[in-house]
């Protein structure tokens, strides 16, 4: 993990401007944290130190359950929030976050700004705002996964997950998250291998034919949205 200097910071908010969430001046309380591919941002049972917000890069949500099996609950990208129901519930983190590819976030110091921001009337608004675009987003992919058939939602999760065309993802979780069978998930990977549009070495799949996939995700769905959307 780096930070950024001060000017850096300046740059990045014309960019974002993440201080118009906010009633009261955000900058002292920012810095700019930057994550490499694979590194855990959060940890689950971690105490909160930051308020994240995605500049760039994707990140997946996962938890550990009872029986040790982890289990992947949903993706995130530019404009979300990476701890904000923990800000407002005063607990610890509950799910372990990790970057999928290199990611950079602007970190909120929650021991120097908490009583701030829950007394904000205009950052609690828009937090609802998204928070509750984030509840309709999670049941349309529910719905999603009764309507459609698993290589549409298999091309679509690829697509989500895969960095550089490379998918690596574990069969376990994918199963989990997909709500299928190992031995279906392995039956449309070898689908897609012989119709050539992936193609493995070893335990990695290299996307071979990105524009055949795309067609197939056609229910692709927004990975997150912005609390930027949301000013008015």
């Amino acid at each position: 993990m780096q930070n950024l200097q001060t000017d850096d910071i300046k740059q990045v908010l014309q960019i974002h401007p993440i201080h118009t969430l906010f009633s009261f001046p955000i900058e002292p309380f920012l810095s700019v944290q930057t994550f490499q591919r694979g590194d855990m941002i959060i940890h689950e049972g971690d105490t909160p130190d930051y308020l994240y917000y995605v500049l760039e890069g994707r990140a997946k949500i996962f938890t550990t359950q009872p029986n040790g099996k982890v289990a992947l609950l949903n993706f995130i990208t530019t404009g979300a929030f990476i701890g904000e129901l923990e800000l407002l519930q005063d607990a610890t983190y509950s799910k372990g976050v990790q970057a999928l590819t290199d990611l950079q976030c602007f970190a909120i110091s929650i021991q120097q700004v908490k009583s701030l921001l829950l007394q904000d009337a205009h950052f609690l608004r828009l937090l609802c705002a998204y928070l509750s675009r984030k509840a309709t987003m999670h049941s349309s992919r529910f719905a999603q996964g009764l309507s459609f058939p698993l290589e549409n939602r298999l091309a679509e999760f690829i697509l989500i997950s895969s960095h550089e065309g490379i998918y690596k993802e574990k069969h376990t979780e994918v199963c989990e998250y997909l709500g299928v069978s190992y031995r279906h998930l392995l039956h449309v990977f070898a689908h897609f291998i012989k119709q050539k549009k992936l193609s493995k070495q070893g335990r990695t799949y290299i996307i071979e034919d990105v524009t055949a996939l795309q067609k197939m995700a056609t229910v692709t769905h927004h990975l997150d949205v912005s609390l930027l959307d949301l000013v008015e």
